[in-house]
C-alpha cells in the first residue's frame, strides 16, 4: 500500500490510522498494533516539524507485508534532509527547540520497531523504514 499526503500536522492520525488498517489483516496483537501506529505517527510529525519546516510539502508512506508475519513501512518525505543522522538519532537532540520539542522521536521508533533505517541527503528529503515482526497467530499455528 501506498498512500501520499500533505505535510499538514492532521495528517498524522490519517496516516497512522491507514497503516493500522491495512495490517489488521495480519490480525496483530493490540500491543503490536499500537506499537506500529505509535512509531508511525513519530515519523510523519518529524517529518511535519523538520523536513518541511515552512512550506508544505508531501509525504509518502509505503507499507509493505512480507514473509513471515513482517512489516516493512518506509515514511518519505523530499524537505530540507538531516545533515547529521547519527546526532540527529541520539536521545534529546532537536532543531526545534523553540517549540519545545522533547527530541526523542527516533528513540520512541527505534522503541517500537524491530529495525529502523534512516537515509537522509540535505535538500533532498528523508526515508525512514521501520521494520515490526508481528507473532504469529494460533490460527496460523
Amino acid at each position: 500500500m501506498t498512500i501520499t499526503f500533505e505535510s499538514r500536522s492532521s495528517n498524522e492520525a490519517f496516516a497512522r490510522s491507514a497503516v493500522a488498517a491495512f495490517i489488521a489483516q495480519l490480525d496483530p496483537t493490540i500491543g503490536e498494533l499500537n506499537d506500529i501506529r505509535t512509531a508511525v505517527s513519530e515519523a510523519v510529525t518529524n517529518c511535519v516539524v523538520h523536513a518541511y519546516k515552512d512550506r508544505i510539502g508531501k509525504i509518502s508512506v509505503n507499507v509493505r507485508i512480507m514473509k513471515e508475519h513482517t512489516v516493512t513501512i518506509r515514511i518519505k518525505d523530499s524537505g530540507c534532509g538531516i545533515e547529521d543522522v547519527e546526532q540527529a538519532m541520539e536521545p534529546l537532540y532537536t532543531t526545534a527547540p523553540e517549540e519545545e520539542r522533547a527530541g526523542l522521536g527516533f528513540a520512541v521508533m527505534q522503541s517500537f520497531s524491530d529495525m529502523l533505517k534512516v537515509r537522509s541527503a540535505v535538500g533532498k528529503g528523508t526515508t525512514v523504514t521501520l521494520t515490526k515482526k508481528l507473532s504469529p497467530r494460533l490460527s496460523d499455528a
